[in-house]
C-alpha cells in the first residue's frame, strides 16, 4: 500500500518504521512544517492515510480524505465531540473512516477485562472506583480518550456511576486523575477500593511500537471496505 502520514511526530516515525518493514509505502509526510502546502492532488497519490496529529487539525484532515476518497486511519483523539459531524460526511462522500481511542492489542483486551470487571462489580456497592491516567507531557488532551473509553464502559456497567470528572469527586461520578509526565506513553491504572482492601488492574505501555503496528493493521484490514470501523471489527 501506499501510504500517507498525516502527522509526523514520534507516532509518524513508528508508523513509518513499521509500514516499511511491512512492505508498504510512505508517500506523503505532513507536519507542522508542510501543512500549508498539503493538497488533495498531493493526497490522491496515496492508496490510504494514517492520522496521528492533533486535535485542532484531525477534522479537516479526516474531512479532506473523504473528499480525495482516501481511507484515512485516525489514532488522534479530543474530536468525538464531532463524531455525527462526521459521520454524516463519510455518508454523503461514500467515505472510509477507522478511528479508535487506542491501536494498541494490549490496551483493547485491558479493555475487555474492564468491562468485564465492572459487570461483576456492580453488585459490590462497598467498592468505590477511580481512575489514574498518566501520558507524556506533549499530550494536549485530557483525559486521554483511551481514559474516556474505559471510563464509559465502567459507566455502562456500573449502575451508581453515571458520568465521569476530572475536576471533583462526587459519588455518582467516576474520577479521572490525569497526569502528564515526561515522556510516558502511556499508563491507565483502575481502582476499585473498600474500607477491606482494594482491587486493581493496570495497562502500561513500555513504548510507541504496539499503537503503530495495530494502525498498519487497521490500515491493511481497511482496503476495499467503505464505511466506519473501529478495533471491534478489526478484533
Amino acid at each position: 500500500m501506499k501510504i500517507a502520514l498525516l502527522g509526523y511526530g514520534k507516532m509518524g516515525n513508528e508508523i513509518e518504521s513499521i509500514a516499511l518493514q511491512r512492505n508498504h509505502s510512505i508517500v506523503l509526510k505532513v507536519d507542522e512544517s508542510n501543512a500549508d502546502t498539503f493538497s488533495l492532488e498531493a493526497l490522491q497519490n496515496a492508496d490510504i492515510a494514517i492520522e496521528f496529529s492533533t486535535p485542532h487539525a484531525v477534522i479537516k484532515n479526516i474531512t479532506k480524505c473523504f473528499e480525495a476518497q482516501v481511507p484515512i486511519i485516525v489514532g488522534t483523539t479530543g474530536w468525538y465531540d464531532h463524531f455525527s459531524e462526521i459521520e454524516k460526511k463519510c455518508a454523503d462522500k461514500n467515505g472510509t473512516l477507522f478511528y479508535a481511542s487506542n491501536f494498541s492489542l494490549g490496551v483493547n483486551l485491558f479493555m475487555k477485562v474492564n468491562s468485564y470487571l465492572a459487570e461483576i462489580m456492580n453488585k459490590y456497592e462497598s467498592y468505590d472506583v477511580e481512575m489514574e491516567e498518566i501520558h507524556h507531557i506533549h499530550k494536549l488532551d485530557k483525559p486521554s480518550g483511551t481514559a474516556i473509553t474505559l471510563a464509559n464502559q465502567i459507566i455502562e456497567k456500573l449502575d451508581r456511576k453515571t458520568k465521569w470528572s476530572i475536576s471533583e469527586k462526587e459519588n455518582t461520578a467516576l474520577f479521572i486523575k490525569d497526569k502528564r509526565e515526561g515522556e510516558v506513553p502511556g499508563t491507565h491504572i483502575i481502582k476499585y477500593t473498600s474500607e477491606v482492601d482494594d482491587i486493581e488492574i493496570m495497562h502500561k505501555a513500555h513504548n510507541r511500537k504496539g499503537f503503530a503496528l495495530g494502525a498498519v493493521i487497521a490500515a491493511e484490514f481497511l482496503k476495499g471496505k467503505k464505511g466506519i470501523f473501529t478495533m471491534n471489527d478489526l478484533l
